[in-house]
């Protein structure tokens, strides 16, 4: 299941309020599944808008309570066993029903089993047992693997459940998806010709089996799921999030979801939410304008009429700001993994990578901890450790010796290829390409501006004034080859001051220097660490864009272009300053590179894999460093900022949300 158990759902008829569905802009069809699974009854009871981002969407993701649901099911999840024959005169489903009646042949009946949920002292076991029981029936529309099923060779049949919480004290023994769930199962047993009146959930944490009764009511409720489970489907349109919802707490897709940030940003473009659904908050006036640029007020960071050389508030000090619940994680536990040194292997040992060093060294990196595993130039890895990153779904990004990102090898991404199709077809909008383009360039020249007030000794005024008129003609270019032009001449006014962030000590100070911005190769020590610091961006955006299911190649402010991640581009530019500026201004000034850890050849300029290592881990200290979001007041980590925006990017993408909310530092 993609939530906790610990259900919260009102047991009268009355479901919770949800904001008002928004059109489509990039209406894509779809065609729904003839059978309807029993857990997406299940969850369309529970939350529309959940059963789509699973059912129709291919969306899953883990948390503490689905791995631990797993582990309640590792047995039952094992076909065995086998079904008593059905009663004699019974009505018989089709030879293709019945041919998918198990999911694996029956072995002899175990004579030492134990029914499903009880000690393992006591009771004797049933006459039958069958475990991962796979049923079917055209005629009711409904599919379902049954965990456990006893009988007696009467025919009459128990499904039982498994749920890894605490039993419920609701009437009816537990809530109202999961018995829907359960008489799906009776249903299509009743459909393959056995008698079944009831069925059971085996709650794990209370080790107590509840019978769950199967009346009229229960069968209208549960043919009513599965017909609306098919009609949410065939729209082709994900349900509206729920508004203020506890359900959302403990769900492992509502980082997927955003369901407090999507109605948010709804509100900021002027969606008129309905009164009653809405959580309690001062009113919010639309201004009419496309941009979003914070929650209650338009200019919330205070730059827009700032003086050059003002101090300005850290993060999360700014005031006004609407604070949502976090609902997902603030940092991910898992830590990307680097190998630099030319020559070394990697393999697999267990579920542990074993970097092995040419010097005869080695390293260890457990599979369960690791993100993403980085190879900068002449590493190999073995076959086996590759396949075991792909079937965990751990991206292998591989990069030249400088630090220039190449690409990615991985598994199974994103199943949503309605995501993709709307990408496409932004991408041929010359409209959205262009409102797109203007919000992360105006967002791109701010934050530099920012950078500039926060890190330099004395910034000039005209400056801080140049890059602000700056940030106002990008908000009005008329194409994108004007705004390309505005943003050039924003990098040139900007990297022109660069040098009076760096602060380095003594002898040091006039190797670091800068008189604007070269690459390819870079001519001296910043440039150096910028272009490596921008490689690390562009391919932890790529990365994260590939797990949300977006195309990483497909832009719409830079153009696609042979081997080029456009898109991770487009997301990074805003990011530029904050992060990979950032990182470099702070690994010079605390003295986290020497000049000693570059080289020299042939007037280009790299890093030594001394230095490198030193600045890597100056990177992932910073994408692990927590910071408010200037929108949603939560804080939460840089890497986890760039998976909400490429989140909120998506629900844009499919109409959820008008316009694309930039990150703007204050």
């Amino acid at each position: 299941m993609a939530r906790a158990p610990e259900r919260v759902t009102d047991e009268s008829s009355e479901p919770l309020i949800r904001a008002k569905p928004l059109p489509r802009r990039l209406p894509v069809a779809g065609t729904p599944p003839e059978l309807v699974p029993a857990r997406m009854i299940n969850e369309v009871l529970y939350c529309e808008r959940l059963m789509y981002l699973e059912w129709a969407q291919g969306e899953f993701e883990d948390n503490v309570f689905t791995v631990e649901g797993r582990s309640v099911h590792r047995r039952a999840d094992v076909a065995g066993g086998e079904l008593p024959p059905p009663p004699a005169g019974a009505v018989q489903a089709s030879a293709s029903e019945q041919a998918a009646a198990t999911s694996a042949p029956a072995p002899p009946r175990r004579a030492a089993g134990r029914r499903a949920g009880r000690d393992e002292e006591g009771d004797e076991p049933a006459p039958y047992e069958a475990r991962s029981v796979w049923l079917s029936s055209e005629r009711l529309g409904i599919t379902a693997k049954i965990d456990v099923v006893e009988g007696d060779a009467s025919g009459r049949l128990l499904p039982i459940e498994y749920k890894r919480g605490h039993a419920p004290d609701v009437p009816g023994g537990a809530y109202l998806p999961e018995r829907a769930q359960l008489c799906a199962h009776v249903l299509l047993l009743r459909e393959h010709g056995y008698a079944c009146d009831e069925a059971a959930i085996y709650f794990a944490a209370s080790r107590r089996r509840v019978a769950i009764a199967i009346d009229e009511a229960l069968i209208a409720a549960t043919q009513a799921a599965a017909a609306r489970a098919r009609e949410v489907t065939k729209a082709a349109a994900i349900p509206p999030p729920l508004v203020d919802s506890p359900k959302c707490n403990g769900c492992s897709l509502v980082g997927i979801c955003l369901p407090d940030e999507t109605n948010l940003l709804r509100r900021l473009s002027g969606e008129d939410l309905d009164a009653a659904a809405e959580p309690e908050s001062p009113p919010i006036e639309a201004d009419g304008s496309e941009e979003l640029e914070g929650p209650l007020e338009v200019d919330p960071w205070g730059i827009a009429g700032a003086a050059g050389g003002e101090a300005i508030p850290g993060d999360g000090d700014a005031e006004g700001e609407t604070e949502l619940r976090r609902l997902h994680p603030a940092r991910d536990d898992k830590v990307p993994v680097y190998v630099q040194e030319q020559g070394a292997r990697i393999g697999l040992a267990g579920e542990r990578l074993v970097i092995y060093s040419r010097a005869g060294g080695q390293e260890e990196a457990r599979l369960s901890n690791t993100s993403q595993v980085a190879l900068l130039g002449n590493v190999q890895i073995s076959t086996q450790a590759m396949r075991a990153l792909l079937e965990r779904g751990i991206p292998l990004c591989l990069m030249t010796y400088g630090g220039y990102y190449l690409g990615r090898a991985t598994g199974l991404e994103s199943r949503n290829v309605e995501l993709r199709v709307a990408q496409h077809r932004a991408a041929a909008d010359q409209a959205f390409c262009l409102s797109f383009s203007r919000g992360v360039v105006v967002s791109k020249i701010k934050n530099a501006r920012t950078m500039l007030r926060r890190n330099h000794a004395a910034p000039e005024a005209a400056v801080l004034s140049e890059l602000d008129q700056l940030a106002r003609k990008a908000a009005e270019a008329p194409a994108l080859a004007s705004l390309l032009g505005i943003e050039g001449t924003a990098a040139r006014v900007y990297f022109g001051a660069f040098a009076g962030m760096l602060k380095a000590a003594g002898d040091a100070r006039g190797e670091f220097d800068l008189e604007g911005r070269n690459r390819r190769p870079p001519r001296d020590p910043v440039n150096a660490l910028l272009s490596l610091a921008y490689a690390l961006l562009a391919k932890e955006l790529a990365v994260t864009l590939g797990t949300v299911g977006l195309d990483p190649l497909l832009g719409f402010y830079h153009q696609p272009r042979f081997g080029r991640p456009a898109l991770a581009l487009d997301l990074m530019e805003e990011f530029r300053p904050i992060v990979a500026d950032s990182v470099v201004v702070a690994a010079i000034n605390n003295g986290v590179v020497a000049p000693d850890d570059f080289q020299r050849f042939g007037g280009a300029v790299a890093l030594r894999p001394a230095g490198r290592k030193k600045f890597l881990l100056a990177y992932e200290r910073r994408m692990d460093q927590l910071v408010t979001h200037p929108v949603f007041g939560y804080r939460i980590s840089y890497r986890r900022v760039l998976e909400v925006q490429a989140r909120l990017l998506a629900r844009v993408l499919l109409g959820e949300v008008g316009a694309y909310p930039s990150f703007r530092t204050r």
